[in-house]
């Protein structure tokens, strides 16, 4: 199980530095990518990219360094709450595609949450 949950954490945290850096320092790139970035502010598109950065942080850092290993689960539960909320702002602009993205993340910071949860 501890190996599952190191693939499925490095395989989120992966796609949440991607997602994060995008938003939060590559500003122009991420309008080519996104259209939804172009009708919010481009302080609150920096700030769910930096939220997106720290929590891929926490996915991995405070586990692989033994320091606090309880906040993994919580840097999950924070990106839950990101990805969630995309969806629910996908969905009000029928942005169908953006909300599958948003499930298979979703579903990962789920398992990780609930997989160290359990094996603490």
């Amino acid at each position: 199980m501890n190996i599952a949950l190191w693939i499925v954490q490095g395989i989120a945290a992966l796609g949440f530095v991607y997602s994060g850096w995008l938003k939060a320092v590559q500003y122009d790139s991420a309008k080519q990518s996104w259209k939804w970035v172009k009708d919010v502010p481009r302080a609150l598109v920096a700030f769910i990219g930096f939220a997106e950065l720290l929590g891929a942080l926490g996915l991995i850092v405070p586990q692989a360094a033994t320091i606090a290993p309880a906040l993994t689960p919580i840097a999950a539960a924070g990106l839950g709450a990101i990805v969630l909320l995309g969806a629910v702002f996908h969905a009000m602009r029928k942005e169908y595609r953006e909300i599958g993205v948003n499930a298979v993340f979703l579903a990962l910071v789920l398992f990780v949450l609930i997989g160290r949860l359990l094996t603490a």
